[in-house]
């Protein structure tokens, strides 16, 4: 095995472990009784039973998540052809990991409080608060989507134009074609504990599959990328 793509392997792998630690949070934050009063459908009775460790380890679990999925995001610069190209998806990656932390921890917060107030004598004031948090705080979760969607578009606008080492046709193995596609198959589930849990979890349930083609692809391709893309240089492509 060639270097470049053993690094490219052990990259993809980092990723995938990465999306297991941020599903695995993803699950352990809202997996339980979906039953709710108030208008917001994740502040269930479910998750207002929620031990605080839950909430801690699921928040623990995106701090070595994230350092994962910058490891195999940024590693599938090596894929991109043209040095120009890879600034722009390396400059895009880097704004676009900001908000992954942050977004986990406005669920989480939320979560928490609702489960602490639901647990003692303000039981009353659980869905209140955490609808009030939620609306005061609606601009987070857009303005996070606003700066995560871009790499993966560009992703597919480089591989649609054949700026990458892959098929023409992979674009469409894209992050974001296999997360509609898995939110085609959640809309299909039955309400219960495994559908909000996969609900929560389906960016990173997405992501691991869309690491696991490119691995595949990786691991049964011929010849090593890094060198590929310096001899396409050389012959001026």
């Amino acid at each position: 095995m060639e270097i470049e793509k053993r690094k490219i392997t052990i990259a993809l792998v980092c990723g995938m472990l990465g999306c297991l630690c941020f599903g695995s949070g993803d699950w352990l934050m809202l997996y339980g009784d979906t039953a709710h009063d108030g208008s917001i459908y994740w502040l269930t009775h479910g998750t207002a039973q929620i031990p605080a460790w839950r909430n801690t380890l699921a928040m623990a679990l995106a701090f070595p998540g994230i350092i994962l999925y910058g490891i195999a995001l940024f590693a599938l610069t090596d894929f991109i052809r043209a040095e120009k190209e890879q600034k722009v998806y390396h400059t895009l990656t880097a704004f676009g990991l900001t908000p992954w932390i942050a977004l986990h921890l406005f669920y989480i917060m939320i979560l928490y409080a609702f489960s602490w107030l639901s647990a003692g004598s303000y039981a009353e004031a659980a869905p209140p608060l955490g609808e009030a948090l939620f609306a005061h705080f609606s601009w987070v979760p857009l303005v996070s989507e606003i700066l995560m969607l871009p790499p993966f578009l560009y992703w597919f606008y480089l591989q649609i134009r054949q700026k990458t080492v892959f098929p023409k046709e992979m674009a469409f193995t894209n992050i974001l074609v296999i997360y509609f596609l898995m939110y085609g198959i959640k809309s299909m589930m039955p309400d219960g504990p495994f559908r909000i849990g996969f609900t929560n979890g389906l960016m990173s349930e997405s992501m691991i599959i869309w690491f696991g083609i490119m691995l595949a692809w990786n691991l049964c391709r011929k010849g090593d990328v890094g060198h590929e893309n310096g001899q396409r240089e050389r012959n001026g492509y």
